[in-house]
């Protein structure tokens, strides 16, 4: 990644910004003002609530893209799909017999705090004379 410093946001940058957040405010206002029977349009299906408001969700995420902040984020998106390109993935039999080692695990220590659980009882119901 690069270690240089974000230059200031233009007032174009902001205003793109502001107005991607107050379109999709929008969004979300209207997808539930239509649907309730007040509007002025009586119970817009949730299918056309729905596209709407991914339309306007696309449009504010592709007018976010123009901005310098979308730049450098869809930069660090394409460099983590690199980087994840370069992981060695564990095979399914490496996976299986790792899951089962972790479960192997938890069980046995989960038998040793019972077991270590019911001998401090003992000892403390024996020391108050509980125990009988």
């Amino acid at each position: 990644m690069d270690t240089q410093a974000e230059p200031a946001a233009s007032v174009a940058d902001i205003v793109k910004q502001v107005f991607s957040v107050v379109l999709v405010v929008a969004g979300v206002v209207g997808f539930y003002y239509f649907s309730t029977d007040h509007s002025f349009v009586k119970e817009v299906g949730l299918l056309y609530r729905v596209l709407g408001l991914l339309v306007i969700v696309s449009i504010s995420v592709g007018l976010l893209s123009t901005t310098g902040i979308g730049r450098s984020v869809w930069g660090f998106i394409l460099e983590s799909r690199q980087e994840v390109r370069k992981v060695v993935w564990p095979t399914r039999d490496e996976t299986v017999r790792t899951t089962l080692l972790v479960f192997a695990m938890v069980f046995i220590v989960g038998l040793i705090l019972w077991l270590l659980d019911m001998f401090l009882f003992w000892g403390v119901r024996l020391l108050t004379g509980q125990g009988g």
